[in-house]
């Protein structure tokens, strides 16, 4: 209250929230699976747990044709919880490039991807548009957008301070985004443990059903209420001496 009072103006830039540039993380996990393993992934997390608790199982096998000697039999498989690395830290330096530009807010038209990025080269390459010759385009798949790289110097530079531009595209004119192409370096990255609640991985499955019949059997057997199971959501099988690979996502639900 001691201070004099000062008028203030405010220059900088205001923009809505959903407009400002976000990082997002979307965890794709490789997790490597042995021969004679499977991983099952239930709906409910308290059965996964259950699965895991009892860690030893007694899988009955209707064995029919592909065992003569016995008409069913019995294989001991084991429970235990699956561990991935998740980022617990993550630091990116981010640089502008100075050649290229992010073109977004693109239309929705019914031609391939070759064809998009043609028809945008062909508008960005030419002068009278604030363009020049176009070095190299790329679509973003995940985001929908066009990288373009020009082969001089400025170019860019002159069309993000526009923001957005006319574009035409077969024939039509849509008001696309220009904004700055950054990079990213991580300069820093820490991980930790985490388990997956609702998956299990089974082993010590032996090669004695073939890989469709070893599935079902498998899928039968844990989906039991009597046998501390419950619904499967997913289930993959890999028979001994293969080796697989399971790609882990967000569990969005």
């Amino acid at each position: 209250s001691a201070l004099p009072e000062r008028n203030m103006i405010f220059k900088g830039l205001v923009v809505n929230k959903e407009d400002m540039n976000k990082l997002m993380l979307t965890p794709l996990i490789h997790y490597p699976l042995p021969g004679g393993s499977a991983l099952i992934t239930f709906e409910e997390v308290s059965v996964a747990q259950r699965i895991i608790e009892m860690r030893e199982h007694m899988v009955e096998l209707s064995c029919g044709e592909e065992l003569e000697t016995l008409d069913w039999c019995r294989v001991r498989v084991q429970a235990v919880p699956v561990e991935i690395m998740l980022p617990s830290a993550l630091q990116i330096r981010l640089t502008q490039n100075s050649r290229s530009i992010l073109v977004s807010d693109l239309p929705s038209l019914d031609i391939s991807k070759d064809d998009l990025l043609d028809k945008l080269e062909l508008f960005f390459s030419k002068t009278k548009n604030g363009g020049s010759e176009v070095e190299s385009r790329e679509f973003l798949d995940v985001s929908g957008q066009v990288v373009l790289t020009f082969t001089q110097d400025g170019v860019a530079e002159r069309l993000i301070e526009r923001g957005h531009i006319q574009a035409r595209i077969r024939g039509g004119e849509y008001k696309v985004k220009i904004s700055p192409c950054m990079n990213g370096d991580i300069t820093k990255l820490q991980l930790q443990p985490s388990r997956c609640p609702r998956t299990v991985l089974l082993l010590d499955i032996p090669d004695v059903l073939s890989e469709e019949s070893m599935r079902d059997t498998l899928e039968i057997h844990f989906q039991k209420a009597s046998r501390g199971g419950g619904e499967v959501d997913a289930l993959a099988y890999v028979p001994a001496g293969r080796t697989g690979v399971a790609v882990f996502v967000e569990d969005t639900g």
